[in-house]
Order: structure tokens, then sequence, then C-alpha cells
């Protein structure tokens, strides 16, 4: 099987570079790299579509997974442009190169396509309302993989880490250790989801070669304020020098904390169509998370 991997340098990119390594060649490449050997001048630059398109062209691969997005929620409401061409425009040509070759196009998408209204789960039937930029172009994406009539799984998730690179979890311990006191947003409700995997469950699905749109995020669910305390806590329970108290973690409403991108506050959703597509238990968000502090701490 030939693989084009695209954002390789990314968190799920890099935990893809693993998972994809055994389903067989695998062409990795990000913004700065250079493309193939039949074409070493073309780089997967998201920001000029017509340079990935003609990398697609010049791999011919069987299977493309574009782990490549601009996610800078909040930088992305002052270029809008930027991440237009490379959420949606980029990603739309894509998809018009997977059909013409016949290849199967995997692509990540967002809970940020939905306005985060109620409490309820949404399933991937759900009616979408994105609150800002990025959102908006995630689903612009969406809606052009489609459209394309390529082969296409698109997996919408949410609240992404990976121990590699920076992170909510690092953060955190970094300012515990640094201050007497926290204040965290305890109105937004989601499932931390690692990297690590998202990427199995690409591969595992490229195996079953699933297609169609799903949600993919760890089991359970958390605010931001309670993914804190549980990283805190965990890290002052494995000898971490933690100098914020416990009961000085102060939970806080999403409007104390304004940012130029409006957050969706329901960030639930549903897996069931994932996990009976691919016969799988999804794992609860803890023993991702403990996975990787485990990790990033040595323990």
């Amino acid at each position: 099987m030939n693989i084009l991997l695209l954002g390789k340098s990314g968190q799920v990119g890099w935990e893809l570079q693993r998972a994809l390594a055994p389903l067989g060649d695998v062409t990795a490449l990000d913004f700065d790299s250079a493309g193939p050997a039949a074409a070493p001048h073309l780089k997967a630059d998201f920001s000029q579509p017509e340079q990935v398109a003609a990398i697609v062209r010049a791999v011919k691969p069987d299977v493309i997974v574009n782990a490549a997005a601009h996610t800078a929620v909040d930088k992305a409401e002052s270029e809008s442009d930027l991440a237009r061409a490379i959420n949606a425009t980029t990603p739309g040509m894509i998809a018009d190169e997977a059909a013409k070759l016949g290849a199967l196009l995997v692509h990540y998408s967002t809970d940020y396509v939905f306005d985060g209204s109620g409490s309820a789960p949404r399933t991937e039937a759900s009616p979408t309302n994105p609150l800002s930029v990025y959102g908006r172009t995630k689903l612009e994406a969406e809606q052009l993989i489609q459209q394309s009539g390529c082969d296409h799984l698109i997996l919408r998730t949410s609240w992404v880490y990976a121990a590699r690179g920076g992170n909510f979890a690092k953060t955190m311990l970094r300012l515990a250790a640094e201050r007497d006191q926290l204040k965290v947003i305890n109105d937004q409700i989601g499932a931390p989801t690692g990297a690590d995997l998202l990427a199995d469950l690409t591969a595992h699905a490229i195996r079953a070669r699933l297609t169609g749109l799903y949600h993919a995020v760890a089991s359970g669910e958390t605010s931001w304020f309670d993914y804190a305390r549980f990283v805190i806590e965990w890290a002052r329970a494995n000898g971490q020098a933690i100098k914020v108290a416990p009961e000085a973690i102060e939970p806080i409403a999403t409007s104390a904390y304004p940012t130029p991108a409006q957050r969706p506050l329901n960030s639930r959703l549903d897996t069931t169509s994932l996990q009976r597509a691919l016969n799988v238990t999804l794992p609860h968000w803890q023993q991702g998370v403990q996975r990787m502090l485990t990790e990033i701490l040595g323990k």
C-alpha cells in the first residue's frame, strides 16, 4: 500500500508515522519537507493548494492521510484567508485528486463545527453551526471532501493532546509548580483525546477500508477545570513538586476569560457509530492522560 501522510510534524502526524508504518510505504511530508524523489522541489505547504495537489499527483498514493491544519484558533480570526486555504481549500483540492486516483482520503475535523449549545453529545447527523473562523473552515473542508466523490474517512475529534510538544496538561503542571493559585475554565465540557489513540484508530480504519463521517474521541467527559485538577493531583501523588494547594485551584466561567474566537461550551461527541463500525471500545480519557503523564514525567 502506498500511503501519503501530510502534516507529519504535528501531534497527530507524529503518531501517524508510527501507526501507518506497518500498512505499507509511507511518504511523510510537512510544509517544510521536500517532495518525493520524482519531484523533490515540491513542498507540502497548505497555504499553496496547487503545490499540495501536485504532490498527490506525483506520489499517486493508494491512501492519503491529511493531518495538516491551521489549529491556532484565535489567530485564525485575524487571518481568515490563510486559515481557509489551509483548512478548506487545500483539503478540497486533495479530495479532487484522490477522486481521480481512486485513493482513500483520511481527514480530521473537529467539535468546533458545532455551536456547543445544550448538554447532549452530538452525533454525526447533528446540525452544524460553527462559531469561529476555525470551525467554519473545518466544516467547509468536510463539505468539499464529501462533494468531491472520493472515498473518504472524516474523523471529528476534540481536545487533542500528545506527550510530544506543548499541551494543556504540561501548561497546568508548569503553572502549578510556579503559582499559589490557578483559575481554570469550568463550563466547557469535552473528552481529552490522545493523538496516539487517533493514530491507532486511523490505522485500524484503513485496514477495514472504513469510509464516511465518524466521531472519534476518548470516552467519558470532563471540564478543563476537572482535567487540570486530575493532572495536578496525579503529579502531586507521584512525587512532582507542586506549589498550588488543591483548594487554590479555582473554577471560572468562559465569560471571565474572553478570547478572539468563541469556544463551544459543549464538546461532547457521540462515538457509538465508530465503535460499532470498528468493533472497538474507546478507552476512558483518564487512561490516556495517565499514560501521557507517565511518559512526560518519567514515572
